[in-house]
């Protein structure tokens, strides 16, 4: 039995998780830490930096261009490997030149390009996540997905921790090309690929509403939408509260350096233990009462910040002010891995392999719209309700997804 966990866990499919994770996690994370915290440093106001979320909306409208990844293969070297090329590439063109940017002059170009990153990051996500569900047989689905959000997670310690810190002793051009630099492993293994087998329809016309329909044909029409507002829902609380999170660590005083520097270490071993937990609790418990426990861990884990909330802003940041912010960051990033490995692994259960990245867009797609549209508003409703009551709100909003469960994931009902 004990080598049987051992090699579900340590063999080629899961290495090949850890390289899906760390590829969408590091622009994505690009775009929500290290973005918001160039902005900052540089005086730009919270609700400008709220709003800035809007660039995020390629994330939220992917599906739209996803059936194209399913019908076009690029160079002619796969569907998956071809556009994972392109967009990688893209990126790698992309990223460094922020440190050309000036925000205060060039807030239209800072804006521009934050668009075409989302575009090109979006894009890759569509082509990983229809490689990981197609490498992955469904019993592997659990330990993949915690495996992929594992590294998902560890990606975020580049721009959200390493790039803080080397920008604390170089410019920000050098720290663009010192965080751009992580990308370039990823190519290499992405031109190793082998593409993996394929079972597309045979329709060549469009692919949205066919994959649309049979989802919907599945089941009752009820369970359908209770699904997908499940799925908008469920990190609703979470993703409001992580918005700001750099920004809000900035108005408490800490600078760029402990915040880097702590980002680093105390989210490092909560990610990991949040994404293997997530694993061994599918495997366990069913992916219902998987879904139950790591939406409370997820929600509760917001109180981390009301605390930290409520004790700042700090006159004098020392030992004790530097361990509640370890405690925050590793609080939250347990939660956040718990429940972004179920929300993944029932994203996944309910994907067609025959409109793979289709569907796996549309869902994960549905799945961005808190994070782009009310997250959009964060720096409003930071402003006007103090960070305090922003947190208490982040807490409630997080009821409704939990609640679904009572359709979409019946405790007393085993997956």
């Amino acid at each position: 039995m004990r080598d049987l966990t051992i090699s579900s866990f340590f063999n080629r499919k899961m290495l090949l998780c850890i390289y899906t994770g760390f590829s969408s996690g590091l622009p994505l994370f690009f775009i929500l830490q290290l973005l918001p915290a160039w902005l900052r440093l540089n005086d730009v106001d919270l609700k400008t930096i709220g709003f800035f979320t809007l660039v995020q909306l390629p994330y939220l409208l992917k599906f739209l261009w996803a059936p194209w990844l399913d019908k076009i293969s690029p160079f002619s070297i796969g569907y998956r490997k071809g556009w994972l090329l392109i967009t990688q590439l893209g990126l790698i063109v992309t990223l460094p030149i922020f440190g050309l940017l000036n925000p205060h002059t060039m807030m239209d170009e800072v804006i521009l390009f934050s668009l075409l990153t989302a575009f090109l990051s979006a894009t890759q996500d569509i082509a990983i996540d229809a490689y990981r569900r197609e490498i992955l047989a469904d019993k592997q689905l659990g330990n993949g997905n915690s495996i992929h959000i594992n590294a998902y997670r560890i990606s975020s310690l580049i721009p959200g921790g390493l790039s803080l810190i080397f920008s604390h002793y170089n410019t920000w051009l050098e720290t663009y090309l010192f965080t751009t630099a992580f990308m370039f492993p990823m190519l290499i293994v992405t031109l190793c690929l082998k593409e993996p087998n394929h079972q597309f329809t045979q329709d060549k016309k469009s692919l949205f509403l066919p994959a649309l329909k049979e989802f919907f044909n599945r089941s009752t029409l009820s369970n359908a939408i209770a699904i997908l507002a499940f799925i908008a829902l469920y990190k609703l609380g979470d993703s409001l509260a992580t918005a700001l999170a750099t920004p809000f660590y900035i108005d408490m005083k800490y600078n760029n350096l402990e915040i880097g520097s702590i980002a680093k270490n105390a989210a490092l071993w909560p990610s990991i233990l949040g994404g293997f937990l997530g694993g061994i609790l599918f495997t366990k418990c069913g992916l219902n009462r998987a879904l139950w426990i790591s939406g409370f861990i997820q929600m509760f884990s917001i109180l981390g910040f009301v605390w930290l909330a409520s004790e700042g802003p700090f006159q004098h940041v020392g030992s004790y002010e530097l361990n509640m912010l370890k405690v925050v960051i590793g609080i939250e990033s347990l939660g956040v891995g718990m429940g972004a490995t179920q929300l993944v692994t029932l994203i996944a259960k309910n994907t067609n392999p025959l409109f793979t990245a289709t569907q796996f867009a549309l869902f994960t797609g549905i799945s961005a719209v808190p994070r782009t549209l009310l997250n959009s508003f964060s720096g409003v409703l930071s402003e006007s309700l103090g960070w305090t009551n922003y947190f208490w709100l982040c807490i409630f909003l997080a009821i409704p997804g939990m609640l679904l469960l009572f359709k979409v994931a019946p405790w007393t009902e085993k997956e």
